[in-house]
C-alpha cells in the first residue's frame, strides 16, 4: 500500500501543474486587460501601465522570444506563467485586486466560518441520508417507502434558491426563530448558523437518501443477507454489521470526494445568510475579476482533490479486504 500511496503523490505534481496552466490561461487569455479595468474608463496609459507592472502583467505571458539570445534560460522565469506558478506553488498568492489585502489571510479568515456551516452540515446529512436510505430498504415496496421516494424526488425538483428564500421568509421573518442573516465569531456563530445548515441539510437530503437507498436496496437482496437471516441473527445485526458493512465502498466514495469542498464553502448560503466565509469570498471574487483569489481558490482545492482521491482508495481497501492496492 505505501508504495502506491508514493505511486499516486507523484502523479499529484502533474495534475496541480495542469490545473495551473488552465486557470492561467482562462484568466489571462479570456479575460482581456484587467489592468484597464481596475483603472476605470478615464485612465492615462501611464496609469495603466504602473497597475501593471504592480500586478506583473507588464511581462510576458510564458517566455519572451527575443530575450532567449540575451539571457538565456532564465527568459523563462521572468514570465506570467512562471510568477504564477511560482506563487501557487509558495502559498504566496499576492495581493486581492479589490481589497488590496494579502489572499493568505482572506482564506485565513473565511474558512473558519466556512467550516463552520459546511462541517455540522455534511455530517448531519450523511447520518440522516445513511439512516433513511436504510430504513426505506428495509420496507421496500410498503408506503413507507413509496411516501419516502416521492418526497425525496419533489425535494430534488425544488430549485435551492427557493428553499433558501422560503426558510428565511417563514422560519426567521415570519416565526423569528431564527437571525434572518449576520454571523458573529466564537461561540455566538451557533445561532446564525442553525438555520443555514438546517437549509442546506433539507437541500441535500432528496438525492442523497434515493443514492443510499439504491445501495441499500442492492445489498439486501444479497444471498448474504438471506443466509444471515436464516442463521437466525436478529434484523439489527444483519443491517448495521453485515449489509451496513458491505455498502461501505459507495458510501466512501460519495463521502470522501465530498471532503474538498467543504473547504470551498456553500456559495448560496453564505451569500443570502451574510456568512462572511470562502463562499462568499470566491462570489465577490468572480464578480469582480479577483485572479489572485480565484487562483488560491482553484489551487487549495485541486490539491486537496487528489488527497481526497487517494484517501478514497486507501479507505476502499481499509474497509473491503477484496481490494488490493498493490
Amino acid at each position: 500500500m505505501l508504495a502506491y500511496i508514493v505511486r499516486r503523490l507523484l502523479y499529484t505534481p502533474l495534475i496541480v501543474f495542469g490545473v495551473l496552466l488552465i486557470t492561467f490561461a482562462l484568466f489571462n487569455l479570456v479575460q482581456g486587460d484587467v489592468a484597464a479595468s481596475i483603472a476605470g474608463k478615464n485612465a492615462t496609459p501611464q496609469v495603466i501601465a504602473e497597475i501593471q507592472a504592480e500586478y506583473g502583467w507588464d511581462k510576458p505571458l510564458f517566455i519572451n522570444l527575443p530575450d532567449v539570445p540575451e539571457h538565456g534560460v532564465l527568459a523563462v522565469f521572468d514570465s506570467q506563467f512562471f510568477n504564477h506558478l511560482w506563487n501557487s506553488v509558495t502559498f504566496d498568492f499576492g495581493r486581492s485586486i479589490q481589497s488590496k489585502q494579502a489572499v493568505s489571510g482572506l482564506l485565513a479568515r473565511g474558512a473558519i466560518p466556512s467550516l463552520s456551516l459546511t462541517v455540522p452540515m455534511f455530517f448531519a446529512s450523511l447520518l440522516a441520508s445513511v439512516s433513511i436510505g436504510l430504513f426505506v430498504a428495509f420496507y421496500r415496496g410498503r408506503w413507507i417507502d413509496t411516501t419516502t421516494v416521492t418526497v425525496c424526488v419533489l425535494g430534488m425538483s425544488l430549485p435551492s434558491l427557493a428553499v433558501i428564500i422560503f426558510g428565511q421568509y417563514f422560519f426567521a421573518y415570519q416565526l423569528g426563530w431564527f437571525p434572518i442573516q449576520g454571523y458573529e465569531p466564537g461561540v455566538n456563530a451557533a445561532r446564525y448558523l442553525v438555520l443555514p445548515v438546517l437549509l442546506g441539510v433539507l437541500m441535500g437530503l432528496g438525492s442523497s437518501v434515493r443514492f443510499y437507498r439504491t445501495i441499500m436496496l442492492d445489498e439486501i437482496r444479497a444471498d448474504y443477507i438471506r443466509t444471515a437471516y436464516a442463521k437466525g441473527l436478529a434484523t439489527p445485526k444483519v443491517l448495521f454489521k453485515h449489509l451496513l458493512k458491505n455498502a461501505m465502498i459507495p458510501i466512501i466514495t460519495s463521502t470522501v470526494l465530498a471532503i474538498p469542498f467543504l473547504f470551498l464553502g456553500s456559495l448560496l448560503l453564505e451569500r443570502f445568510f451574510g456568512i462572511p466565509g470562502l463562499g462568499y469570498l470566491m462570489i465577490e471574487a468572480i464578480g469582480g475579476r479577483d485572479f489572485p483569489v480565484i487562483n488560491a481558490m482553484t489551487f487549495i482545492i485541486a490539491i486537496l482533490f487528489v488527497l481526497g482521491n487517494l484517501l478514497t482508495d486507501v479507505c476502499y481497501a481499509l474497509v473491503d479486504p477484496r481490494v488490493s492496492l498493490s
